[in-house]
């Protein structure tokens, strides 16, 4: 069986009642349903619209993170977080 490939760059789109997140080819790659009136919201158990708008954005935000971090230039080294002493302390 043949392996699915789904191209980049992935896109959002809105319709009336969902996101369909999409790959280059125009494949539907996920429907993100969401539900603006609360009370049919709590009924159908479903995300507001900005909720659904974030993750069909993270989703197709995908194909770039699963690329991996760009290659580690030789003679370059990667900076390790500090926490300064003052920050690290809680204040009571």
């Amino acid at each position: 069986m043949p392996q699915r490939r789904f191209p980049p760059p992935w896109s959002a789109e809105e319709t009336d009642a969902c996101f369909i997140v999409r790959d280059a080819n125009g494949q539907a790659v996920a429907y993100v349903y969401y539900e603006d009136e609360p009370g049919r919201r709590s009924a159908a158990n479903r995300l507001t619209r900005g909720e659904a708008r974030r993750i069909a954005a993270n989703i197709a935000k995908l194909p770039e993170l699963l690329r991996g971090p760009p290659p580690i230039k030789r003679g370059v080294t990667r900076l390790q977080p500090h926490i300064s002493r003052q920050s690290a302390q809680c204040s009571a």
